[in-house]
């Protein structure tokens, strides 16, 4: 059977993958929801959901370095990856154990599409089309939640040492805009670095967006921020429901809706 997956890159399954290895949290978690728990034998140190794959799955090292020979080890009928998460040369190496799936997402377009590959992959098309079916429904009942909504000005961090921010052809950023935020530093990159100290001659945010992750903020950083913008407000924010893609889609949107009341 011949598939291709999101960088238009061609393979061949010879068989319904029995043995699956995720490297991208947000993906092992849709593997879940898609009822293929026991297909999953191998996830990294950051597949956090869901919790109980810690103890009943191999964890193959994380996102950016793997364990190899462990991967090796549990023969996998096929590996999937995603282009911003993993690099080209870890693709290229898993590619010579089996063939590799590697995802490209920065729309909720390009969720849907993913899903759907799952679906054909994994033989489950009825609970991949259920799932975007809930996804179609939330998003569109969030579009006209936000409909009347005025726009503010965003800044979004996910790092610190050096203070790194969400820019343009992200997941976030376009989760961001939907939300009707409009981020400051879309110009700058996809990740860009920030002096802090320019934060109001870059845009003079509304609002400042502190991420649970990667980086674990805390109120001293806020506190640190605060000395440099003018009226924002600093509010820290679930990054799952951010940068997450996949089957989390399903209840972003009320958590979404959630922090639009915390802002009124």
């Amino acid at each position: 059977m011949e598939f291709t997956d999101q960088l238009q890159r061609a393979f061949t399954l010879e068989k319904t993958p029995k043995r699956i290895i995720s490297l991208v949290p947000s993906q092992t978690e849709l593997l879940y929801d898609l009822g293929l728990e026991d297909a999953v034998v191998g996830i990294t140190k950051f597949c956090v959901h869901p919790y109980h794959f810690k103890s009943t799955k191999t964890v193959v090292g994380g996102t950016k370095n793997i364990k190899l020979e462990k991967i090796k080890a549990l023969q996998p009928d096929i590996i999937l990856c995603n282009k911003e998460e993993n690099t080209q040369e870890i693709v290229e190496t898993l590619e010579k154990i089996c063939p590799v799936h590697v995802s490209d997402i920065k729309t909720i377009d390009d969720t849907l599409e993913m899903i759907s590959q799952y679906g054909n992959m994994f033989k489950c098309n009825t609970k991949a089309a259920k799932i975007n079916q809930k996804i179609q429904f939330h998003l569109k009942d969030f579009q006209a939640f936000v409909k009347d909504i005025p726009l503010q000005k965003v800044a979004y961090f996910i790092w610190r040492k050096p203070w790194m921010a969400a820019g343009k052809d992200t997941f976030i950023n376009h989760l961001l805009a939907l939300c009707k935020f409009e981020n400051i530093y879309e110009s700058h990159g996809r990740y860009p670095e920030v002096t802090i100290e320019n934060i109001r001659e870059e845009g003079d945010p509304d609002i400042v967006m502190l991420s649970s992750e990667p980086y674990p903020f805390k109120e001293e950083h806020a506190f640190e921020l605060g000395r440099y913008t003018h009226h924002a407000k600093t509010i820290f924010v679930d990054g799952e429901y951010f940068s997450w893609y996949g089957s989390r889609l399903v209840k972003a949107f009320d958590y979404f809706k959630k922090l639009h009341k915390r802002l009124e």
